[in-house]
């Protein structure tokens, strides 16, 4: 038996939960999202047009119980950074097994992994990258590197390896018009499967958890993917200095403080 814990059912976790209901393991799924289904996700969605203007976590729901009638639902339409929602979504995570995070915005990937570290729950990541060339998947598990070890971690490397890209397609929060070109729904789809597959290893109990950050690329983009349909793995370890994980005890200078919450605010700043 395992209970599922899911922050957004939009065009990717959508998929997401349509591959993890087939698993007969679970038997609890908890579903947060507090949007309406509009026009315009049609296109990239799995719900057809009569569907506008139903709550996503709805039709979600109604999805499951289709396949899965059995399947004890909680459909919750709040908003996972709002104060009035934490209480009942802080318990939902005290009940679950895993979480699983399908938003794209920055502030709300921090959130959750504080939410699920607090509860000592493991929990995995789907991130397309803009324009849908390819995309991560990252596992969580409680004494790992956090989502602030992992995001500075990578936004490190690929300054390091940066030459001269045309636009900073790897920042799966665009900045630019150049970047913000729409995922095709195939693009969506292929790491909405990388991420559930992620996810269903996590069930396996006898094999316990361990962090993972998989890179699948999609598409050759000069200056940033040599090649298409490649996978890049990366062992990121937990930072000693980390300010959200750190066990760390001795005080920070005020300098490195006052670098860091720039650092973690100009991030937060790109939703």
């Amino acid at each position: 038996m395992s209970q599922l814990f899911q922050v957004g059912v939009g065009s990717g976790g959508i998929l997401i939960l349509d591959s993890l209901l087939r698993d007969p393991r679970i038997t609890h799924y908890t579903i947060v999202d507090p949007d309406i289904y509009k026009p315009h996700n049609v296109h990239r969605h799995l719900f057809p047009t009569s569907c506008v203007g139903r709550l996503k976590v709805d039709l979600a729901a109604d999805w499951i119980h289709q396949h899965r009638p059995e399947i004890k639902v909680n459909a919750l339409p709040l908003d996972l950074l709002a104060p009035e929602s934490q209480s009942r979504i802080s318990n939902e995570v005290a009940a679950c097994d895993l979480g699983l995070c399908a938003v794209d915005a920055e502030r709300a990937k921090y959130h959750f992994d504080a939410l699920l570290r607090k509860h000592h729950k493991p929990w995995t990541l789907g991130e397309v990258l803009s324009g849908g060339i390819g995309g991560w998947a990252h596992r969580f598990v409680p004494t790992g590197p956090c989502y602030g070890c992992v995001a500075s971690f990578l936004q490190r490397e690929v300054k390091e390896a940066e030459t001269a890209p045309p636009s900073n397609y790897t920042n799966p929060v665009p900045q630019t018009a150049e970047e913000s070109i729409p995922a095709s729904k195939a693009s969506i789809a292929a790491i909405a499967a990388l991420h559930a597959n992620v996810t269903l290893e996590i069930l396996d109990k006898a094999i316990p958890p361990t962090p993972l950050s998989l890179l699948l690329t999609l598409k050759q983009v000069p200056g940033v993917f040599e090649a298409a349909y490649r996978t890049h793995r990366f062992a990121i370890p937990r930072s000693s200095t980390c300010l959200l994980c750190s066990e760390v005890t001795k005080p920070i200078p005020e300098e490195s403080l006052d670098e860091a919450l720039d650092h973690a605010l100009a991030r937060l700043g790109r939703e």
